[in-house]
């Protein structure tokens, strides 16, 4: 099972963790330190960076940030270990990661948070308040960053299509109970859609909680490549993994365009 192999490389792993300050395990306690926030990184040094000071105020305030290297070749394992005593290196594959994270989180809720994604201190103290002791999951709305208004079009209808269809995305920055999350075995370890096929394993136990506490992914791809053409392919690839596509095809046309 794909929890099981992450646990196993988080183990392998975590001589990372002690070598740079890393505590061991301890209960955790209330408010944002029930949180723990897994961040998936390959290649991705100057998100990182941009976050260092926002990631570092969340660990001062008791939230336990792990962020998980995929073997990168540049300086994002340098970058993250300034940020957090808590690094570990994976194989690559977000997923893989996200579950090698999860392996060592201590939080009560495990929040997935793509490096490219801004997240505050005042999403996670809401994210506390409306989840009490109940077993959740959800995510929350996003803003994109950048004025232009194509922006506010493709976030209103991000922000729409989760609730009404009850599936989450990464961008989201998607969370869930430490308990529910290794129950259902954490993400599916496939190279592309992961987040859509552990919400559908969610929904079926429950509703996502959908905060509109707003997160901010950045606008890079569709800045890079084009908003209207970003936007086709992205429901292109949903569109054709809902009726069957393998996700290693899809994986292979998305990252194409990252090369």
């Amino acid at each position: 099972m794909g929890a099981r192999r992450a646990r196993e490389a988080a183990v392998q792993a975590r001589s990372t963790d002690r070598g740079n300050g890393g505590s061991s395990r301890v209960a955790a306690g209330g408010g944002i330190a029930r949180i723990s926030i897994i961040i998936p990184v390959r290649d991705d040094a100057a998100c990182l960076q941009a976050q260092r000071e926002t990631l570092r105020d969340l660990r001062e305030q008791g939230c336990q940030v792990v962020i998980v290297d995929g073997e990168s070749i540049d300086q994002s394992l340098e970058v993250a270990r300034g940020i957090s005593g808590e690094v570990l290196v994976s194989p690559p594959g977000r997923a893989r990661q996200m579950n090698a994270g999860a392996a060592v989180a201590r939080g009560d809720i495990l929040l997935f948070l793509h490096a490219d994604t801004e997240v505050s201190a005042g999403a996670l103290a809401a994210l506390d308040a409306a989840s009490g002791d109940q077993v959740v999951w959800g995510r929350f709305d996003v803003r994109l960053r950048g004025e232009h208004w194509y922006y506010r079009v493709v976030e209103t209808m991000m922000n729409l299509r989760s609730r009404l269809t009850g599936i989450a995305t990464g961008d989201q920055a998607m969370f869930v109970s430490r308990e529910l999350f290794h129950r259902i075995g954490g993400f599916p370890e496939i190279p592309l859609m992961e987040d859509i096929a552990l919400s559908r394993r969610l929904r079926g136990l429950a509703r996502p909680l959908c905060l509109r506490h707003r997160v901010s992914p950045s606008t890079r791809r569709w800045a890079r490549d084009g908003m209207l053409k970003t936007t086709i392919l992205m429901w292109r690839l949903r569109l054709a993994y809902f009726f069957g596509a393998s996700p290693d095809i899809l994986a292979r046309v998305y990252y194409h365009r990252d090369t």
